[in-house]
């Protein structure tokens, strides 16, 4: 028989922000979005997902190459992503470090409030952010050219056909 669970007194529960509680062992890491029983969809991250689900490699690449990280991580990956996220959206994300817990596969989960197409719609604004703000360190003509681009570019474009591209539409990528 299954033991009940008091929210917060295991690691692997999640106290969602919309109220709802969820335990990390009912996700899997192919997982990009539950259907809440408060009647949304909620992004689901895990940080064994590369970069790459929001945005080009090449771009991770990029972004691995240039940010120094100052953690227990050798390079910027998605642990960094969602630390990004969770630092605009405090309350709308919720995290449990599950490392300890050999039964799941991975080391972090977060959980959104907002849905996986909203999540990546985010995480692609932040990191256009970010670059902006390394290449306003650099020379002028880089950051006013990277300036230029950016006036250009359509966030939900992108991500449209993005995602058209990577083929988020699998069976695990749609709601369970």
């Amino acid at each position: 028989m299954a033991e009940p669970r008091v929210p917060g007194d295991d690691p692997g529960t999640l106290d969602l922000p919309c109220g709802e509680t969820l335990h990390a062992h009912d996700l899997d890491m192919g997982m990009r979005e539950i259907s809440c029983d408060c009647g949304d969809n909620h992004a689901i991250v895990v940080d064994v997902h590369p970069i790459s689900r929001f945005v080009p490699e090449a771009i991770a690449d990029v972004l691995r190459e240039t940010i120094e990280t100052d953690d227990e991580f050798p390079e910027f990956s998605m642990p960094h992503v969602m630390g990004v996220v969770m630092e605009e959206f405090p309350d709308e994300v919720a995290v449990a470090d599950v490392a300890e817990d050999g039964h799941v596969g991975y080391a972090l989960v977060w959980v959104t409030d907002f849905d996986s197409r909203r999540l990546h719609e985010i995480v692609v604004e932040l990191l256009v952010e970010l670059m902006d703000h390394a290449a306003s360190h650099g020379d002028d003509a880089t950051a006013s050219q990277f300036e230029q681009q950016m006036m250009n570019f359509d966030v939900e474009a992108f991500v449209e056909q993005y995602r058209e591209e990577r083929n988020f539409e699998s069976e695990v990528d749609t709601p369970v």
